[in-house]
């Protein structure tokens, strides 16, 4: 495979002070001498405007000379070359690509809507332009590919509950899904001489059938979680009230009622209302 080459061609201020001359001379001489053998030299001048080449900041010029890589050139400014020189230009500038959503299925099979964000620029101007037909649609569809790939390879989020504990998700772990995105787009992109600066998950989210049931998931398990710690600390609370009684000795409960006391306790702290209080103005047995 054949590499990038930088070259330098002349001086294009210089060259269109000559070529001016020659077109602008041969036409005066022409006409004060009356002799067409100084049409060659307007014929000169005028082909060689054909051969300036401008070069803007953060672009590049390719050029071909019938078929054949002559090479790159990537200093801005103005130059001239041969006439017959073909110049295709490449920008080196960075690029940002906000892929489309699409609808892949996680790693255990759940539907989910995922994009992706590229920033990417061209490095090399040989393989971007003769490795591949179009280097701009070849970025777009390996981007796809690649977050195709990524998505079947993370679940969306994690579910300890059904045995599924992963390390990194999709939804939690967005530095190490960006790196792995970020490489494997890279990877794939280094056949057409392109560079990715930068790659991050745009948009992500449950496909529509399943977003519904999937959020009622989410709110079942916060649930869960909360009562979990309210129960936690109820036990605890009822722990340390009998804890408190019996060692300032404000009252002797036997087992009976120590257990309607903390039947009691837990209905209260675990209530989602609050509880209405009932006086006892009777004794302990009413």
């Amino acid at each position: 495979m054949k590499a990038e080459k930088i070259i330098k061609l002349a001086n294009g201020y210089l060259m269109l002070v000559i070529i001016a001359l020659l077109f602008f001379g041969g036409i005066a001489m022409v006409i004060n001498t009356e002799n067409p053998i100084f049409l060659l030299a307007t014929l000169v001048g005028f082909i060689g405007f054909f051969g300036f080449i401008l070069v803007n900041p953060n672009t590049s010029k390719v050029i071909l000379l019938f078929g054949k890589y002559v090479g790159t050139i990537k200093e801005n400014g103005l130059y001239w070359a041969n006439p017959l020189y073909r110049k295709k230009s490449i920008s080196l500038r960075a690029s940002n690509f906000d892929s489309e959503r699409l609808k892949v299925n996680d790693k255990l099979g759940n539907p989910i809507m995922i994009s992706t964000i590229l920033v990417w620029r061209v490095t090399n101007t040989y393989k971007a332009a003769f490795d591949v037909d179009n280097y701009e649609n070849f970025v777009r569809v390996q981007t796809d590919a690649a977050v195709r790939k990524l998505a079947s390879m993370y679940p969306y989020d994690n579910f300890a509950d059904e045995g599924h504990d992963e390390d990194i998700t999709l939804r939690s772990s967005v530095n190490e899904v960006s790196e792995a995105l970020e490489k494997e787009i890279d990877e794939r992109l280094t056949i057409a001489g392109i560079e990715v600066l930068e790659a991050r998950i745009g948009y992500l989210a449950y496909a529509n059938e399943i977003a519904s049931a999937m959020l009622k998931r989410q709110q079942a398990t916060a649930i869960v979680a909360a009562r979990h710690k309210i129960v936690q600390g109820a036990v605890e609370m009822v722990e340390m009230a009998l804890e408190e009684l019996d060692k300032k000795q404000i009252v002797e409960l036997d087992d009976e009622r120590k257990a309607a006391m903390v039947s009691n306790l837990l209905v209260i702290l675990c209530g989602d209302k609050e509880a209405s209080p009932v006086v006892n103005a009777g004794t302990l047995s009413h």
